[in-house]
C-alpha cells in the first residue's frame, strides 16, 4: 500500500510542514473517491472516535501506526528555571503516543513498501 503522502509531497521550501485535517480530507478525496464533503466528515468522525476514547480513559491502538496512551502523574515539586523559586505542580493526566515497531522502522529507513 502506498503512503497517502509520499515522502517528497510534505516537504516546503528545505523543510518539513505540518500535515493538517484539511490534508488528510484531501488525500481521503484523491485516494478512495468520496466527495471532499463526505472525505472531511469520515476524518472527523475518525479524530472523534479517537477523542471521545480517549476522554473515556481507553487507550487507542492503531495496528501497523501505534498507540495512545494515558498516564498519570501525581504531584510533585518543581522548580522555575528563570527563577529557581518552588512550585507544586499538580497531579494530572497526560497524553503519550508510542509509535509501533512498524512504523519507527518505516521512518528510520525510509522504507514505505507494506511489510
Amino acid at each position: 500500500m502506498k503512503p497517502i503522502f509520499p515522502q517528497g509531497e510534505v516537504e516546503v521550501s528545505g523543510r518539513s510542514r505540518t500535515v493538517t485535517r484539511s490534508d488528510l480530507s484531501e488525500a481521503v478525496f484523491r485516494r478512495i473517491g468520496l466527495s471532499r464533503l463526505e472525505s472531511a466528515h469520515l476524518v472527523e468522525s475518525v479524530i472523534e472516535e479517537i477523542r471521545e476514547a480517549l476522554l473515556r480513559g481507553e487507550n487507542v491502538k492503531l495496528s501497523s501506526f501505534g498507540t495512545f496512551l494515558q498516564r498519570s502523574k501525581r504531584e510533585r515539586v518543581g522548580r522555575n528555571p528563570k527563577t529557581g523559586v518552588e512550585a507544586t505542580i499538580c497531579p494530572r493526566k497526560v497524553l503519550i503516543f508510542k509509535a509501533s515497531h512498524i512504523l519507527r522502522g518505516r521512518v528510520n529507513d525510509g522504507s514505505w513498501e507494506e511489510a
